[in-house]
């Protein structure tokens, strides 16, 4: 799941940015600290789109940071930890991908995960509407049917709305799906391609096994 989000966001990332003579590619991670923010931050700072890649979190940030640098590539790494640096990390970012708030646990509705992570996403992006309202933004954090909402009416009171630039990242729903056709047809998964549309819960994911590629 992690490799195909990181992905993901390369993806974007180089269509937003370009990679001839010297990209500045400023990438901010908020929940660096995280299930989802430390591998994510793993696999950015490998990536050769990004120049800076700006960790926040509200703990542990200064850890995951140190460690991160020390990975060879050639993106520099800033760690931000705790609220009243979370429009430093933001500052001149092109992206920002929003794994922060808690995870779906047994026995969670997404009614009590959007309790809680609701009011996370709202305070994160409120900063970013502000600091970087041209950055792409990249919605992780659960349940995205809801938290990309919250995203687009925060930046349309902030009067920087541009829906060609708020994402909600939901690639787990097709990593699902190309594992389930592979494994049933006894296939390569790397040759597997199931386009999956709509929402990202229950009865809204809905994969198109019609047009299914392989």
């Amino acid at each position: 799941m992690q490799r195909l989000l990181g992905s993901r966001l390369f993806v974007l990332s180089a269509r937003a940015f370009s990679t001839s003579g010297k990209a500045r590619a400023k990438v901010a991670l908020l929940g660096a600290s995280g299930g989802i923010g430390q591998p994510m931050g793993l696999l950015l700072k490998q990536s050769p789109l990004v120049t800076h890649l700006s960790l926040y979190d509200i703990v542990n940030t200064p850890g995951v940071a140190a460690d991160l640098s020390h990975i060879c590539s050639g993106a520099k790494v800033t760690g931000h930890q705790g609220t009243e640096h979370l429009a430093t990390a933001l500052e001149g970012a092109q992206v920002v991908a929003i794994p922060a708030g808690l995870p779906r646990k047994p026995g969670m509705t997404r009614d009590d995960l959007f309790n809680t992570n609701a009011s996370i996403v709202k305070q994160l992006t409120e900063v970013a509407a502000n600091v970087c309202p041209e950055a792409m933004i990249c919605v992780i954090s659960n349940p995205v049917n809801s938290t990309v909402p919250i995203t687009s009416e925060v930046f349309k009171k902030a009067g920087v709305y541009n829906p060609k630039k708020i994402f909600g990242v939901t690639t787990l729903d097709i990593v699902r799906s190309n594992m389930f056709v592979a494994e049933s047809r006894g296939l390569n998964v790397d040759d597997v391609n199931v386009p999956v549309i709509c929402g990202h819960s229950g009865v809204t994911i809905i994969p198109l096994l019609s047009q299914v590629c392989w």
